[in-house]
């Protein structure tokens, strides 16, 4: 079993156990002999298992007719509402998948019967698609939006949150790893106040989902969203929401489908339970990889990774700060596998080319994806380097060469956007 704990000389230690058999999982993911791949925050690299699934459905749909595949397969496209379940200490009647976390989240919130006057508490660093719905409604129903403050860790600040609840509000919204950010928020906390106040709590778990344990009853939220192509490493088009089950009858989806409701005599019934967000009309191979995708983060355990990857990115922000130029963004007390990085001379997007070119993916993330904290910092943009349990301090430290070799190019005064 290989332990990837070498530190390189001259560095203080972070040591930490890595009882994990790193060659089996990159044994497990073909894309790491092609690529430096540091944009999981983005999109995680697929195991073999949840590549080879979805495409042996899709050759069977072409073989007998999607409709009959899916008959064949509907135990393996069933599976994925249990393993997420699994996943996230849940019931299977309490998961709903959906088309993306976005889809979920909207669908969701919109399900939620507001009325003017209402008041809605959400944290700054909110993704800006939730953003965008919030104003939404807050302009179309009159409900009241408000941001929380944060505290000088860059974490809500949960004793301001609880000096603001009264019997008006009617949600809270928070990220529990924002996109463009290393920070963890203190979900369990604000799920606490969340329980005492009876407000709705919803929890933006698409960056937190198969990165670091999520647990829908510690957490104590009535609502929870998670992304299947991220940390889960299953395949784009899959996003998953969780809805408790003491307050499913609250909600009412406003879109309905087949799959939502039974018929009787001539009306219907919303489905019990998360059911009533689905549709009938579903990716069946998208759905049969997700399943796959969870169960295959199950078996090497959540909180396992999460220490391989807490290792990575410690070593990977100690390694950045010694880099002339290079500024780490990151806050918060604990801190995830996302790093989030600015330049004193260089634009994120140039740097990001030229690592591409390099065979290294990162990303850059502008502000309108998380506008309210960012332009609140001052950042139009920044490059985020994410890392998951099977990249190697190897390619860490490749990220880190590179970017030396690139910001000492620009302070020999090449032309931005074009190194050697």
């Amino acid at each position: 079993m290989a332990k990837d704990t070498r530190v390189r000389p001259g560095r203080r230690a972070n040591r930490v156990p890595m009882e994990f058999d790193l060659a089996k999982v990159r044994a497990d993911t073909p894309g790491v002999a092609h690529v430096v791949h540091l944009n999981n925050a983005g999109a995680s690299l697929t195991p073999r298992v949840v590549t080879e699934a979805m495409t042996q459905h899709l050759e069977l749909e072409s073989r007998i007719g999607a409709y009959e595949a899916a008959e064949r397969a509907q135990d393996s496209i069933d599976h994925a509402h249990g393993a997420i379940a699994a996943l996230i200490n849940a019931k299977r009647q309490e998961i709903a998948i959906l088309d993306s976390a976005t889809r979920a989240w909207g669908m969701a919130v919109a399900g939620i019967p507001f009325r003017a006057g209402d008041r809605i508490l959400a944290s700054p660093v909110e993704y800006g698609s939730n953003h965008i719905l919030l104003v939404h409604l807050a302009e179309r129903l009159g409900v009241s939006l408000e941001f929380l403050p944060l505290d000088a860790n860059g974490l809500v600040d949960v004793a301001e949150l609880e000096n603001r609840l009264d019997e008006r509000v009617k949600l809270i919204a928070m990220a529990h790893v924002p996109m463009h950010d290393g920070l963890v928020n203190p979900v369990a906390e604000v799920g606490a106040l969340a329980r005492g106040s009876g407000a709705l709590f919803i929890v933006d778990a698409c960056q937190s989902a198969g990165h670091l344990p999520v647990d829908v009853r510690r957490i104590g939220c009535d609502l929870l969203v998670g992304s299947g192509r991220k940390f889960l490493r299953g395949p784009r088009g899959t996003g998953f929401l969780y809805v408790r089950q003491a307050v499913a009858s609250r909600l009412t989806p406003a879109v309905l489908g087949l799959d939502g409701v039974s018929w009787h005599s001539g009306t219907y019934h919303l489905a019990p339970g998360a059911p009533r967000f689905e549709t009938w009309e579903v990716d069946a191979a998208a759905r049969i990889g997700l399943g796959v995708a969870v169960d295959y983060a199950l078996q090497w355990g959540v909180e396992r990774t999460w220490r391989r990857v807490r290792h990575l990115a410690a070593g990977l922000r100690e390694r950045l700060a010694a880099v002339p130029g290079v500024r780490v963004e990151d806050r918060g007390v604990e801190r995830c596998g996302n790093v989030a990085v600015t330049f004193r001379d260089l634009d994120p997007f140039d740097v990001r080319a030229e690592l591409l070119r390099r065979g290294i993916n990162t990303w850059v993330c502008l502000d309108n994806a998380a506008c309210h904290d960012m332009q609140l910092r001052g950042l139009s943009r920044l490059l985020r380097v994410s890392v998951h349990y099977y990249n190697t301090e190897e390619e860490v430290e490749r990220l880190c060469s590179a970017l030396e070799a690139l910001t000492s190019g620009r302070a020999a005064g090449r032309t931005a956007g074009v190194f050697a």
